[in-house]
């Protein structure tokens, strides 16, 4: 029987937008704030950002609700 690798999947922009509810220039501001994961250039104008590393940043955002205290 052949050995299976998984890939990590890979989501363009429009994936991460529906899977964070941010939008593009927040996305934006957060990876050069070193807050969001960083995508990666996959050619000149094409990348993409690891869909475990998203879905790990929203599980991390899940996980801090209820511990904030209100101002």
């Amino acid at each position: 029987m052949a050995e299976v690798t998984l890939r990590p999947e890979l989501v363009r922009l429009p994936v991460v937008l529906a899977r964070t509810g941010l939008s593009k220039s927040e996305v934006y501001r957060r990876v050069a704030a070193g807050t969001f994961p960083r995508p990666t250039r996959l050619g000149y104008r094409t990348s993409a950002w690891s869909a475990s590393e998203i879905d790990q940043w929203v599980d991390a955002r899940l996980a801090q609700r209820g511990q904030e205290r209100p101002a």
